[in-house]
This record gives structure tokens, sequence and C-alpha cells, in this order.
């Protein structure tokens, strides 16, 4: 079957939208691994004439375009180890050294882009699509077995760019609610109060005053990356029904239009309520520039009475199986949505889901072999890749042993509900390198075996999945791709009204006064009013319409 050769375009076009450093500041990311040189050899393929992955050193980079996240060392942890080894493959991490931006600015600059790129599919991926810097991936999709199978026809078609190609890989994709965003309690400092009524903000309030008194050396309410909108966002949340996390495009939905997050009433009333926590000392007082690192020094101490977050699970796990280790009775759990007194708690959503997932990996045109790195992503994300990152190796001493007669049900060995501290240690490493996540595959194999094992023995993360976190994530599918590309005007507006929103954010949560909060949100309302809000509002509009109308009519 023919292949397609890829070619570096022109990135004069991205070089414009994208570079704004000087000659001087302009650098190369650390070298990577590079593959030994070799004479041209024939591509290995399967008999159906696939790549076949395994029977040829794979050599890749992968840059994450988040500054706060640093790949973990490939190989370092079991899951990596046996991909490296049974499959030959070997991954260099590139890292966003604390600014994303400035680092893929960086690489367009040098010319020297990454194999992958793993991000979200916003503006600045789109810049590297629009600059002809990615590969279209549809040839390999309609060959590849995994995506097409486990995804299907309306997610994928759903990835498709106004070009109509697809050059996204989605991550933790699903046609049906999943999601970890929730609020988590310590359990020790919990008891020790009297295990108190914990719904509403009101309540929320009083217990974070009371951990203040009783527990001075803990955070009473923690955050995590404020920057990001952790913690923060899920206090959102708390005050106004349906809402989708809209912080990301600094607009409600309101009726049939997107209408000023800075005007919205349960916006300016979260703002509030955030200032408060962090004038009287009831929040992490670096919420905006503390590290993951520091967050989970926190959490594995039990230093946090209340953590919230998009994904408190990943660190939540870890920590809570080392505190009840040496205690069976501290540790964490999942509550209930926290709610503002008079809403309804059933329409409150601290997370959202959408069947296109979370982010995306991207092959760049600067791959020399950009089939065999799909061959890896569609490995991964199929049955057995996908076992392999969530359970570790198979084996009669691993979590799992191969798969049941059906070829896609993993054979969980007792190690799963006798040792589940080993197995949370796994995924808290082996999460940080799940970039093309099946969660419909995941969610079911692992529920379906839960539900056979009894309540002690069951999973801890998988039980406040079912029990809480997965039943309290709303579906924002209607409001995917809303990000207008930077080539048009309302693309250049957004990027105004982003750097507006962050200066916002930054000031309301240390606002002195109700008033001093209000009038920040007042005054980022009109600053982006005179960027051009409404013209941008308009497009977004739009795009959210348009997507109703396509899932309407599937």
């Amino acid at each position: 079957m023919g292949r397609a050769v890829w070619k570096p375009l022109s990135i004069g076009l991205l070089l414009i939208s994208l570079i704004a450093c000087s000659e001087a500041e302009r650098g190369q990311p650390e070298p990577s691994d590079e593959a030994p040189e070799t004479a041209a050899t024939e591509t290995p393929r399967t008999e159906d004439g696939l790549y076949a992955l395994g029977r040829e050193p794979l050599y890749m980079t992968f840059y994450a375009h988040y500054g706060y996240y640093t790949m973990p060392k490939w190989g370092a942890d079991p899951s990596s180890a046996w991909i490296r080894d049974k499959l030959n493959v070997h991954v260099k991490g590139v890292s966003a050294e604390g600014d994303g931006k400035l680092m893929l600015q960086k690489m367009v600059a040098g010319q020297q882009l990454p194999d992958v790129v793993w991000g979200e599919r916003d503006a600045d991926l789109e810049r590297l699509r629009e600059a002809g810097l990615l590969v279209p991936l549809d040839e390999y999709i309609a060959e590849y077995p995994n995506l097409r199978q486990w995804a299907g026809e309306k997610i994928i078609n759903l990835l498709r760019s106004p070009d109509g190609h697809i050059y996204y890989f989605p991550n933790y994709y699903s046609n049906k609610p999943y999601g970890n965003a929730g609020f988590v309690v310590n359990k020790r400092i919990y008891r020790e109060l009297g295990s108190p009524k914990l719904e509403t903000t009101d309540d929320l309030y009083r217990y974070l005053l009371r951990v203040k008194t009783m527990f001075p050396d803990a955070v009473p309410f923690e955050t995590g990356l404020a920057k990001e909108g952790q913690g923060i966002d899920q206090l959102f949340s708390s005050f106004k029904e349906d809402n989708f996390s809209f912080t990301r495009y600094f607009a409600v939905a309101n009726g049939e239009r997107m209408t000023s997050i800075y005007e919205d009433a349960g916006f300016r009333e979260s703002a509030l309520f955030v200032a408060k926590l962090m004038r009287e000392g009831l929040m992490t007082q670096d919420a905006l520039v503390q590290t993951e690192y520091q967050v989970s020094e926190k959490l594995m101490a039990g230093k946090a009475a209340v953590y919230a977050s998009a994904d408190p699970m990943r660190m939540i796990m870890t920590a809570d199986a080392e505190l009840s280790k040496a205690d069976p009775e501290d540790g964490y759990f999942f509550i209930e949505p926290i709610y503002k007194e008079g809403l309804d708690p059933a329409r409150i959503y601290p997370g959202t889901y959408n069947v296109l997932g979370w982010n995306a990996a991207a092959i760049t045109t600067s791959s020399n072999n950009p089939e065999a790195i799909f061959a890896l992503l569609d490995w991964m994300t199929g049955p057995e890749g996908s076992a392999v990152q969530m359970w570790g190796p198979p084996g009669e001493d691993g979590y799992w042993n191969g798969f049941k007669e059906d070829g896609i049900t993993p054979a969980f060995t007792s190690k799963y509900s006798s040792d589940p501290q080993g197995l949370a240690e796994i995924q808290a490493l082996s999460g940080d390198m799940i970039w093309v996540g099946n969660t419909g595959y995941l969610d079911k194999t692992k529920s379906e075996y839960e539900a056979t094992l009894p309540d002690e023995d069951q999973n801890w993360a998988t039980y406040w999945q079912q029990n809480i976190t997965w039943r309290s994530q709303g579906d924002a599918t209607p409001f995917i791709k809303l990000i207008p590309p930077s080539s048009i005007e309302e693309g250049r507006i957004y990027l105004k009204l982003k750097e507006i929103w962050l200066a916002a954010r930054a000031a309301a949560m240390f606002g002195r006064t109700d008033e001093e909060v209000l009038e920040v949100l007042d005054d980022a309302h009109a600053a982006s009013v005179e960027a051009g809000f409404d013209l941008y509002l308009d497009y977004i509009t739009k795009r959210w319409q348009d997507n109703l109308r396509v899932l309407n009519n599937d």
C-alpha cells in the first residue's frame, strides 16, 4: 500500500503568529537521545501491511505543552520499562521548563520540533496545524484498528479540523460520563472535628474555620495549581447550576448566547468566596506559585483538610494508600459536590467530560517515521497497551496475567486486591504517561471486575469514581472546539482576552475587600470589551450552536 512521505513545510506563517522572542532568546530544547546511524532498511510490516511494532527500535521525542509537566524518565516505572524492553520503544521527554509557550516558540524558531506534541486542543496546537507542521492521521486511523474501534465514527468526525483532516489523537475519549474532579476530605481531621455536615458552601466555610483553629499546621482548603484553575474552578461550580467550567472561554452559556463571565452572578459570588478564603488564611496562600511536588508533599503528610481540583485522584490515591498503611482509619474520601444553599445539588458539576476527552497527541512533520509513532499510539489506546499502562506488566506475579477468551478483558490476579498500595504506586507513575487513554475500555473492565469483589477489597480509586465522581461530571461536549484560530481576528482577540483573564483572576483572588474584588471583575469586563469581546462572543456562540446542531442530528 502507498505511504505518504511527510516533509517539513514552511514555518513562516507560524513564526509571524507564534514567535515574539529576539534572536538572543532563541534556543533549542535539550538534545534527545538520538537513534543510532544505520543504513536504511525496509519498514517491518505485519501480514496486514501495518507497521510491525517491536521488530525494530523506535526512537521518538515527546513534548508536553504544559509549564507544570515534566515527563517521568522513560523506563523508570514498570509500565514504560515493559514497553521499552518488549517493544523496543525509546522515548525522550522534552521539558517545557516551566513555560510551555516560550518553549514552543523556541522549538519552532529553531526548526526543531519534537516528534510528538501533547497538549490541549487549543490555539497553540492549532497554530502548528495551520502552519503545516502536523501530520494528517486520516490514513492511519482508517488502517489501524484500535482508535477506529474504540472511539467510533462520532468521535472521529468531531476530531476533524476545518480542512477536513484529523491531526489529533484524543486522550481519555469516551461516550459515557467519566472524570475525577471534585472535593476530597482528610479522614483524620474530619473525624476529630466530629464528622460535621459538609454539603453547602456555608458548611464548607464553617468547617475551614474550625480546621484553622484546631489544626494550625494544616491547610484548610488546598487548591493544587490555582494558576491552572485548580480548586477555584471547583468552587465556581458550587455557585452555579449547570456550570460547564467556562472559565477557559471567559464566558458562560446564557440562553442561546455565550456572555461575559465577569458579569455572571455565580462567578462573581465564587470570586468573592475565594478572596474571602484567601484573606482569612483558609486556603493555600501560595496557590498561584506552588508546584505539584509541593502539593503532593502536603497530601502525603496529611496536611490538607479539604482538597479540590479537576483531578485529585492522581495524587490522592497514593497519599491515601500511604496514610492508611500506617493507620487504616487515616486517609482521604470524596464527598458529594459542594453547593450554595438553595441550588439543586444534582445540577452542580465540579468537573466536566466530553466525548473527545481531555487533551490530544499530535505527530509533527519533524518525525522521520510518523506511521511507526501512530502505530505505538494506536497500540497504547488498545486493550494491551491500556492494560500495561494502567495495571503494570502482565504476568503471574503482576496485577493481571493476559486476557480472557475474548482477548479484551484482563485476567486480573489476586494481587489486584491484595496489594492496593503497589497498584496505586504504579498508576501514580504511569498515569503521567498515559497520553492516549481509552476511558471506555479502562472504566468498563475495572468496574466489571471490581463488582465481583467484596467492598473491602475494591480499589480505592474505582470505588469513589463509581460512587461520586463519574456521576457528578457535566457533559460539555457541545462546548468543544470553540476557541478561534489565531489566523483570524477573533483568534487574535482571544489571546488578548486570555491575558486579561489571567491577570484578573490573580488580582481578584487577593482582593482585600468585596468591593475591590468586584471592581477587578468590572475592569476586566471593560478591558475585554475594548479588546473586541463582543466579536469573540459572537464567534464562540456560533461554534457552540453549530456543535448542538451536529449532536442533535446524530
